[in-house]
């Protein structure tokens, strides 16, 4: 259920999983702030199982770098690091936690084949089923459908819920002060 970065950190990992169209982007964007509010660090991981993403825009430096033929490029600057690494296989959740050391939760979109801790957005209108409903790894619904399949179930507008809920089953403790506790001191 976690990934141990080091002997004495473990980092527990959520895919937001759902079929094509049933908002896990949108559901992300919301419960990050939420998390990241409460002082948490919150790493993210979305899969592209089609692989035709570029981070970088043609012609700029790290494109070009790539494109040259560089294996591995990185952008660094005082505010933020991105890489893009050639890899000969669709990589694990487990292999690229490494790559997450410090972050309180890593949440992926996608994953849903994985055998990680799921939120499961479902939407009737786009599917009859949920994905996930025999998914041992389920840990919740987020829907607005009356649904029960034995596990927890938040509206899409309940995202403070979500944020308690994984709060509470991780046990997680926030790392980083926040600007609004530091003005409550």
């Amino acid at each position: 259920m976690m990934k141990i970065l080091s002997e004495n950190i473990t980092t527990p990992v959520v895919s937001v999983v759902g079929n094509s169209g049933a908002g896990k982007t949108t559901i992300l964007e919301k419960i990050i702030p939420e998390m990241t509010h409460r002082g948490l660090k919150v790493g993210t991981i979305k899969h592209d199982v089609h692989g035709r993403f570029e981070m970088d825009k043609p012609g700029k430096d790290s494109w070009r770098h790539k494109h040259a033929g560089a294996s591995t490029t990185v952008i660094s600057s005082p505010y933020r690091i991105g890489m893009v690494m050639d890899v000969k296989y669709d990589h694990s959740l487990d292999e690229l936690a490494p790559f997450f050391n410090g972050m309180d939760i890593i949440l992926t979109e996608g994953y849903k084949q994985d055998h990680k801790p799921k939120l499961e957005i479902f939407r009737p209108e786009i599917t009859q089923e949920p994905l996930c409903k025999n998914d041992e790894n389920l840990l919740a619904f987020i829907s607005d459908a009356p649904i029960d399949f034995g596990v927890p179930v938040f509206s899409t507008g309940d995202i403070k819920g979500v944020a308690d809920f994984l709060i509470a089953h991780f046990n997680l403790i926030p790392s980083v002060t926040t600007d609004h506790k530091k003005a409550a001191t």
